[in-house]
């Protein structure tokens, strides 16, 4: 009854995977997990989804954990689609003022958005 959240994390991707799905919804994977473990479990995230040849629909508010794991994002406010493309355009030139203040908030916790090599 006493398991930290990252094991709580494995324990429920473990059972999503279970069943050996075609497509993967990963809600907030991440959220409240330290960075040392957030890492792992990404790391986790992509090795299976190599080996088991799925999608994946990764689904943050954290636009520096989402420039490490995808290529292209879809941003969306009150339900809607506001932006789409890869990450490296919304990151470095986004369009709508929505996806504008994200990267800022973004930018304004974590410099990780400060990418490296394209992908």
């Amino acid at each position: 009854h006493e398991i930290s959240g990252g094991q709580r994390q494995r324990v429920a991707l473990a059972m999503a995977l279970a069943c050996e799905p075609d497509l993967l919804i990963a809600d907030e994977p991440t959220t409240a997990l330290d960075v040392t473990v957030q890492s792992e479990m990404l790391v986790l995230l992509d090795t299976l989804v190599g080996e088991r040849q799925m999608a994946v629909l990764f689904v943050s508010h954290d636009l520096a954990v989402v420039s490490r794991v995808t290529d292209r994002v879809l941003v969306m406010k009150d339900g809607r689609a506001v932006e789409d493309g890869t990450v490296r355009d919304l990151v470095r030139a986004p369009r709508q003022a929505y996806t504008k203040a994200l990267v800022d908030s973004a930018r304004k916790l974590e410099s990780a958005l400060d990418l490296g090599e394209p992908r």
